[in-house]
């Protein structure tokens, strides 16, 4: 099975779409003063969907962008 590439104008608009709902999901975390953790979890959740959406596509190199666990945000 072999997917094509979208074009970049629709990738562009998933990859908002995808962003907005991890902001909805997440969103009930600013209230407790977490705003930057959240904003950040936001980008690293994306990038991780973005190569897990390559690696699935026959890209072969890793998803992870983290090589241990991140601080708690109490921390």
């Amino acid at each position: 099975m072999t997917f094509e590439k979208l074009p970049d104008n629709q990738y562009k608009k998933l990859v908002f779409q995808l962003r907005g709902q991890y902001t909805a999901i997440l969103n009930t975390f600013r209230c407790y003063g977490m705003n930057a953790d959240v904003d950040q979890a936001i980008e690293e959740c994306t990038k991780v969907a973005e190569n897990f959406g390559m690696a699935v596509r026959g890209n072969n190199k890793p998803i992870h962008i983290l090589h241990e666990p991140k601080r708690r945000a109490t921390e």
